[in-house]
């Protein structure tokens, strides 16, 4: 690890556990690039010194930014692009012209997998989103964005339906407490035909150490599509089952290297290289 090559880090606490390095590390290794990405264990009572330490660090491209730092970190920078500050969160800072910029890419990311989906005309378009928490807050964005009604369902459905208020207050939205996915229901869906259902895990229910996701597949419009944005399991009991019922389901990995995508692009100047998806793929799980 040189000290004078150009380089990106991800900064967290803890941080061992990011796949950050291996994504932007397997694409600069891919592209030819002579810069590095690493990782670095910033503290709470760090993160000022931090940031004051890169503002004057001529290689630094940039960072990503995990738990716990993702909105103390918005008053240390000196602009925030309008999705970061919509959604309340910066995952990305990069140095532009002597100032530091805090975007967030995770409802970019969270949509890539879904964008030829979005592309084709629909009569209605419906989404079930668990979970009120910080992922919550850039998929409910990303969703109403692309005229998606929501129902956003969480333990404190107060909780939800400030979140809809604050991100889409114009939107026609409904809540629903997190317990009403896990009972059974009798509820006939009608034709699905020209309508795009979606139906999406936004919480660490049913990660290695967490509870499971107690969800009822009687919820579930026929056709949907299932998407968890857990990564570890790769394929959760969610998915799983929704796999076994015949309905297309995305994992945590999408979100995770469609986010990395436009963070690298960001960090390096170039589209991050995505012909070997399959094999990076490959490697994170390895």
């Amino acid at each position: 690890m040189s000290d004078s090559v150009s380089y990106a880090e991800v900064i967290g606490d803890p941080i061992a556990q990011s796949k950050s390095p291996a994504i932007h590390g397997f694409w600069l290794e891919k592209a030819g690039i002579a810069a590095e990405y690493r990782r670095c264990h910033v503290r709470s009572n760090e993160l000022a010194d931090y940031i004051a330490s890169r503002r004057v660090d001529p290689h630094w491209r940039g960072c990503n930014v995990t738990m716990p730092h993702k909105q103390a970190i918005m008053p240390l920078l000196d602009r925030i692009e309008p999705v970061a500050a919509r959604i309340g969160a910066v995952n990305t800072v990069v140095p532009r012209d002597g100032a530091l910029i805090g975007t967030n890419t995770d409802a970019a990311g969270f949509l890539e997998p879904l964008r030829a989906d979005l592309a084709k005309p629909h009569y209605f378009r419906m989404a079930r989103i668990i979970g009120t928490g910080g992922a919550a807050r850039a998929i409910i964005a990303a969703l109403a964005d692309e005229g998606m009604v929501l129902v956003v369902a969480g333990r404190d459905p107060d909780k939800a339906r400030a979140l809809l208020d604050e991100l889409d207050p114009k939107g026609e939205h409904h809540v629903a407490p997190l317990d009403h996915f896990a009972a059974a229901t009798e509820f006939a869906f009608d034709d699905r035909a020209g309508c795009f259902d979606l139906v999406v895990n936004a919480t660490s229910l049913g990660m290695v150490g967490q509870p499971p996701l107690n969800f009822d597949f009687s919820h579930v419009p026929p056709g949907s599509v299932c998407y968890d944005i857990v990564t570890a399991p790769l394929e959760t009991p969610f998915l799983a089952e929704a796999k076994a019922r015949g309905l297309r389901t995305i994992d945590g990995l999408n979100m995770l290297i469609g986010q990395a995508a436009v963070a690298f692009e960001r960090f390096f100047g170039q589209p991050a290289p995505r012909d070997d998806d399959d094999a990076l793929r490959r490697m994170l799980t390895a």
